[in-house]
């Protein structure tokens, strides 16, 4: 009887073990809850716009693609400062999406209109051909915009990059600093810049990360700077002797594209002359006296 009841108390202790370990160990989180006081966590509702966003990706990775067309929008597209990986997914299914909402859309409309087949047909096509290619549209403008923001902030770089290699820094410390200082005034070179650190941390040569600065951005003037610091560091001549020359440089091209600027701007302002400002001086200068030889010298001419 003895030996009966000690199993029992045995198989009740391993049983309340087995079960506080289960609640502790295999699932912890059941246990903190109800330490906590049984807290529970609230799911985030999706918004309709993660929803649209999943089927355009899912409609872009059932595009078939051509690799050469994806080497060539993934390089537009980081020049558009859109890093996504998902990003060129998206734009192909931009693409399709609008190519087939936007004839639809058109084709509603028109639909009880009285215009020509011919017409309505073009309509049509031309609506297909906007939703096509309209997303390349916006990632070129894009890009072109981002490019002529990096081109502004180029010479505010050159110059804080000057400054800091001539106070003791290295290029690659300089490197740093001037995306750290840039990041409000011009983000996008600062963003550049930063690129270029992290790759320099991840153990990427400097000149294949100057390269690749260059590369990306697609900006002529930087890539000017990349290939005379490039040199700089190949022939061992002084960063800031060639940084200061490379400044002067951009200052005289700067000179220099403003000169042509103002140059061109009296050719430009023949156009508005001619079509805006002279048919209204005409209309004060000459009008009141036409109206008055309509008024007085055609009757006369008439009594003769």
């Amino acid at each position: 009887m003895s030996l009966l009841l000690t199993a029992l108390i045995f198989l009740a202790v391993a049983a309340a073990l087995s079960a506080v370990g289960m609640k502790l160990y295999v699932r912890p989180k059941e246990a903190m809850e109800r330490v906590v006081g049984g807290v529970e966590t609230e799911i985030a509702p999706s918004h309709p716009s993660l929803a649209l966003h999943e089927l355009i990706k899912k409609i872009g990775t059932l595009i078939p693609q051509s690799p050469k067309d994806v080497t060539v929008m993934q390089r537009r597209l980081i020049r558009a400062g859109i890093k996504n990986e998902n990003a060129l997914k998206i734009l192909y299914g931009a693409k399709a999406a609008l190519a087939i909402t936007l004839p639809l859309l058109m084709t509603a409309s028109i639909a009880s209109t009285t215009f020509e087949t011919g017409n309505k047909l073009g309509a049509i096509m031309a609506a297909a051909m906007a939703g096509f290619f309209g997303p390349n549209e916006y990632v070129r403008r894009k890009a072109a915009k981002r490019q002529h923001e990096i081109s502004r902030g180029l010479p505010n770089a050159l110059d804080l990059l000057v400054v800091c290699v001539e106070s003791g820094l290295g290029l690659d410390q300089a490197v740093l600093q001037v995306s750290k200082e840039l990041d409000q005034a011009h983000p996008e070179i600062s963003e550049e810049f930063g690129f270029v650190t992290l790759e320099l941390k991840a153990g990427k040569r400097r000149v294949e990360a100057l390269r690749n600065l260059g590369e990306r951005t697609g900006v002529d003037d930087l890539k000017k700077l990349v290939a005379v610091l490039i040199q700089a560091d190949r022939f061992g001549t002084g960063i800031a002797q060639s940084l200061r020359a490379h400044a002067d440089f951009m200052r005289i091209q700067a000179r220099q594209v403003a000169e042509e600027k103002a140059a061109k701007l009296g050719v430009k302002l023949i156009f508005p002359i001619f079509f805006c400002i002279l048919p209204s001086l005409f209309a004060v200068t000459v009008g009141p006296v036409a109206m008055k030889i309509i008024r007085e010298l055609i009757p006369m001419m008439n009594n003769i």
